[in-house]
């Protein structure tokens, strides 16, 4: 009874404290769309993915009742880095939704401006203001009525201590006139958090790769079901694992031990059941999560490097490989000779039938294709050619038997062979996050693999040229790109070995792989010339070609073929393919197929509908 009470009473104290508007609300999911649009269409960094801002403690002072309810001590800030433009996961600040919605739109014009970041913080922010305002008049009606529609929700002056007052009055002042304002007044105690501007001191990430023990990538964040559930992303660093020799010596009072937050080694038992909820509960309380990965494993402890596969087990290359640049976007420089490529062949294939779960959907497929073969017609009424055209010499010799002047058509007939003058290269995505399930019962590359299938069988109907080759890679030195079938190279049941034997590994280093294709590609002499990829996610690498600097080198590479006149076109199984792959591809240069198991079904079809 006593536990009932006082969550009544913790419920009724928490919802007096807020002063969120929640029936005015606007979440970022409702409006990411149109402020990643808006943004680019503002000069924004066309690389930047949009993302859920961690709330932060703002150290303010709060309201009786807020520390009553001990709430209010985190909020929720805009700011960006190289790679994230992070805004409120919801705003409800306002009583009116559209100001809400107004306040989105304005953080996201406000990140556009580009100002020197080591500005102090109110000079940097009247900064952006006043560029934002002059480059985009017609924003300033709605920057005014947000200022207006503000000012009432902050502290008043007159309420506050001497310090915090002169504080509050400058950020007033900066606010109603930017520009205006040269130094924050000095306090002990924090400022009110301005809504209306970027953070004042944005969490520091630490980007490290993710590895398990053996050298594996962890696996994506897409791979969750429960991920797409929140765009929030916590401030995080990661450390590394304590051996838990040292002992741990109580040198302080007993009761000063909940003032610490040093990492303890906690065995968990793998067999028992952890309770997720209240996990995702606690980690929405802390401000930043420290992890680490832990090098032992419930089910063994032999330990082998299997970064690489024995010789006798690995592919086969082919040739001495090939040297490539790299696009660094911090330098905007291309780096002559960075990567090194290795052509690759499986050493164990041999010839191998269509399985035969596929037979059904590959005949209809090839049936359908058909109708897309080179085909031979006629033209009639021309002036030469190989045969009497009888219907136009019948007609001429009528008009002039009944004195009628003939018209100028001639009586011959040709044959005309309408050729399909195009040539396609699929790259396949080979890395370990293909290992993943796609469905209960396949795997991601057993759904690639089922693809290059089909595919394959479409394409051989039609009597396109056509390539297909996967890649993967470990770190620049490498890239490994797996032979399937060349341009000169017939579809027969040894390709079909080769596709058989593909197995997932590594990582995804695409801008080698695409140039490498692009140069294969390229010296085909057909007029429409394709580059389709096929992945299951973003660049990375266990290097730094992790996050942006993978996304820019993979975009530099995609604009280098479209220079040789390619036509490059994604086809992805990734949920979060809309954040990065219109950077990269272009609005209409890629398609998302949302169950993977149609992916084999829907590949040859995509390919029927480019090249109509």
């Amino acid at each position: 009874m006593e536990e009932y009470v006082g969550e009544l009473w913790h419920k009724l104290v928490t919802h007096v404290a807020d002063k969120q508007h929640v029936e005015a609300a606007v979440s970022l999911d409702e409006i990411s769309k149109t402020a990643a649009i808006f943004f680019r269409a503002l000069g924004g960094d066309a690389g930047l993915n949009l993302s859920a801002a961690p709330a932060t403690r703002h150290g303010a002072r709060r309201r009786w009742m807020q520390r009553l309810a001990t709430s209010g001590e985190r909020v929720e800030l805009s700011w960006r880095d190289g790679e994230t433009l992070r805004l409120p996961e919801r705003i409800a600040l306002f009583a009116e939704r559209s100001l809400n919605r107004d306040l989105y739109l304005w953080l996201v014009a406000l990140s556009a401006a580009d100002v020197d970041d080591n500005l102090p913080w109110i000079v940097r922010n009247q900064t952006a203001t006043r560029i934002t305002l002059e480059r985009f008049p017609g924003l300033a009606r709605r920057y005014q009525r947000l200022v207006e529609a503000l000012l009432p929700l902050r502290p008043a002056p007159a309420d506050l201590p001497l310090t915090e007052a002169a504080q509050e009055n400058a950020i007033r002042q900066a606010l109603q006139q930017p520009g205006s304002v040269a130094t924050l007044p000095p306090s002990k105690t924090p400022f009110h958090p301005v809504f209306l501007w970027s953070h004042p001191s944005p969490p520091q990430n630490t980007t490290t790769k993710a590895t398990t023990h053996n050298g594996a990538p962890e696996r994506a964040q897409s791979e969750n079901p429960d991920a797409a559930k929140s765009r929030r992303k916590h401030s995080a660093e990661r450390t590394d694992m304590p051996d838990g020799k040292d002992g741990f010596l109580m040198m302080f009072r007993a009761e000063s031990l909940f003032s610490w937050t040093e990492y303890i080694n906690v065995n968990r038992p793998q067999d028992e059941e952890d309770d997720l909820e209240s996990a995702a509960q606690a980690a929405e309380d802390m401000d930043s999560m420290t992890v680490a990965r832990d090098s032992e494993t419930s089910a063994a402890k032999l330990r082998f490097d299997l970064d690489l596969p024995p010789t006798g087990e690995d592919d086969a290359p082919l040739g001495e490989g090939i040297s490539l640049p790299e696009w660094d976007y911090k330098k905007q420089l291309l780096q002559a000779d960075y990567c090194r490529l290795q052509e690759m062949q499986s050493q164990h294939t041999g010839a191998c039938e269509l399985p035969a779960q596929l037979r059904r959907t590959a005949k209809r497929l090839r049936s359908q294709f058909q109708a897309l073969a080179p085909a031979r017609t006629w033209l009639k009424g021309q002036q030469e050619g190989e045969e009497i055209d009888l219907d136009a010499w019948v007609r001429q010799e009528a008009d002039l038997l009944s004195g009628t002047h003939p018209d100028n058509r001639g009586v011959y007939r040709t044959q005309l062979n309408q050729q399909r003058d195009l040539a396609c290269l699929l790259l396949a995505d080979l890395s370990l996050s293909t290992d993943a399930y796609a469905s209960d019962n396949a795997r991601v590359i057993d759904v690639i693999r089922d693809s290059l299938f089909l595919f394959s069988e479409a394409l051989s109907a039609t009597g396109d040229r056509f390539a297909m080759y996967g890649f993967s890679s470990l770190k620049r030195g490498n890239v490994r790109f797996n032979h399937l079938k060349s341009f000169d190279e017939r579809y027969d049941s040894h390709v079909r070995g080769r596709i058989q034997a593909i197995k997932p590994g590594y990582y995804t280093r695409m801008g080698a792989a695409i140039r490498q294709a692009t140069l294969l590609l390229a010296a085909q002499p057909q007029r429409q010339r394709l580059l389709l990829l096929l992945t299951d996610g973003k660049p990375n690498d266990l290097d730094r070609y992790e996050g942006r600097y993978g996304i820019e080198d993979t975009r530099m590479a995609l604009h280098e073929a479209r220079q040789q006149g390619l036509r490059p076109f994604c086809v992805t199984i990734d949920i979060e393919a809309n954040e990065y792959l219109p950077h990269l591809f272009g609005a209409s240069g890629f398609a998302v197929i949302r169950k993977p198991e149609d992916l084999p079904k829907e590949l040859p079809l995509l390919y029927a509908q480019m090249t109509r």
